[in-house]
């Protein structure tokens, strides 16, 4: 799934990578040590939950691969031993320097490991607890929160964004469902090399979201709305001018009272400027003015605004995965209407194969959430319906490797043996193109 500041990759995809990742995962390091190769050492897993084998709740299996049930197999120690190895090895290959991995099921296992570095300057390890810019992961909150005002009667999906935010190309004939479902046919401001530039050239330079705009609507439109897919930044800025001016506060204030306290997410959030809450990983990324690799984590998000400036950790993503791919809170309540869930989750076809999309949300193969992107991280929150079971993947980079989305490397590599009929392989840009 695309992220915060991307568009989908022209079609590329990582299929014959990760076969070659999965191979060799066949034959990978025993579960739980340092495995030394050519280049940088990887360190062992730090492993959350009582179990050092990395299997909680779920009984053996008689197959050394682990039995499947709702599509998903159950996580034995042969599984998550093939699940150590396959994280090692995308890590080794795409050169990654550390990745929490949080995989929950429904009476089959719990997974969550860390492996690698935070920082590579004093070598601190990954853990399970730090904080995460979470990209655009954070276009499932900004919808969520439409989806909200959508229920209490004070916007329609089928209004033009004309009537919300003024100078809009074509605004009058754009309406917030093709927004939300990056239908609409504008340019994507990430994609100005003026605005590259000046994310570069000062990566603690604050963006309003009307310069955002203004960035984009230079441009003139890629297509009539309605007509064709297109990842797309501006379509949530929009939003969140929408849900700014429709819920009478600003879109942080709106998503944390109205989404994220129901959700009892207290370690989500929108930073103020570059603030980012301690502790949290050193991100790396190769999107600079130079070329070279910088440190990130103190690079201001406000540029991705409501369409990719988030903070959050891996216990909170685990609640808001399936949150958003049901509509439902943790206490059983309703956080979205059913009728309007449904209509959230009517996902239409895209330019992979495999993934549709719906409103401000991916279903790839079964698979329904979100990626995230900016430079220095990613991640990948998604929920399997049919198993009931969610895949958090976060990590402190966002360098492609030939081409490929590291978040989308593990994503794919880790489904090949959890859920191999339902393998997630949606290939994506790198941030800030």
């Amino acid at each position: 799934m695309t992220h915060a500041c991307t568009r989908l990759r022209r079609g590329a995809v990582t299929a014959t990578v990760v076969a070659a990742l999965m191979a060799a995962a066949a034959g990978g390091t025993a579960c739980g040590t340092t495995a030394t190769v050519p280049g940088p050492t990887v360190p062992g897993p730090t492993v959350s939950g009582p179990a050092a084998a990395g299997v909680t709740d779920a009984a053996e299996s008689p197959s050394p691969s682990g039995s499947a049930t709702g599509g998903v197999r159950t996580l034995t120690p042969a599984v998550t031993g093939r699940l150590d190895a396959a994280v090692r090895q995308v890590m080794r290959e795409a050169d990654v320097p550390g990745v929490t991995v949080g995989l929950w099921t429904h009476g089959q296992g719990t997974y969550v490991r860390s492996f690698g570095v935070a920082d590579r300057s004093d070598g601190r390890e990954m853990s399970p607890d730090l904080y995460t810019r979470i990209g655009s992961e954070t276009k499932t909150f900004t919808v969520t929160a439409l989806l909200k005002l959508v229920d209490e009667g004070r916007v329609g999906l089928d209004d033009p964004i004309g009537g919300y935010v003024a100078g809009v190309p074509g605004g009058d004939g754009i309406t917030l469902r093709e927004l939300a479902g990056m239908r609409s046919g504008l340019f994507n401001y990430t994609e100005d090399p003026d605005f590259f530039k000046a994310l570069t050239s000062d990566p603690q330079r604050p963006f309003t979201p009307r310069q955002l705009l203004d960035y984009a609507f230079r441009h003139p439109v890629l297509s009539p709305p309605g007509r064709e897919f297109s990842y797309c930044n501006t379509n949530l800025i929009l939003l969140g001018l929408v849900v700014e001016k429709a819920g009478g506060m600003p879109a942080a204030d709106y998503i944390r009272e109205n989404v994220l306290a129901p959700a009892g997410m207290h370690h989500t959030l929108f930073p103020a400027g570059a603030a980012f809450p301690a502790p949290h990983a050193q991100g790396y990324t190769d999107q600079t003015a130079s070329g070279a690799v910088e440190e990130t984590a103190g690079w201001n998000p406000s540029w991705a605004w409501t369409a990719g400036a988030m903070i959050s950790d891996l216990d909170d993503l685990r609640t808001w995965a399936r949150t958003v791919a049901t509509g439902v809170l943790p206490d059983g309540t309703a956080l979205i209407g059913p009728a309007t869930q449904k209509q959230r989750l009517a996902t239409l076809p895209t330019t992979v194969p495999g993934a549709g999309y719906g409103l401000g949300i991916f279903d790839v193969r079964g698979w329904i959430g979100h990626n995230g992107s900016l430079p220095g991280y990613e991640s990948l929150t998604v929920y399997l319906p049919s198993a009931q079971a969610t895949l958090v993947v976060l990590l402190n980079t966002d360098i492609s490797h030939d081409g490929a989305e590291p978040s989308t490397l593990f994503g794919e590599a880790i489904t090949q043996i959890v859920s191999p009929g339902h393998v997630f392989d949606l290939p994506a840009q790198p941030a800030a193109r």
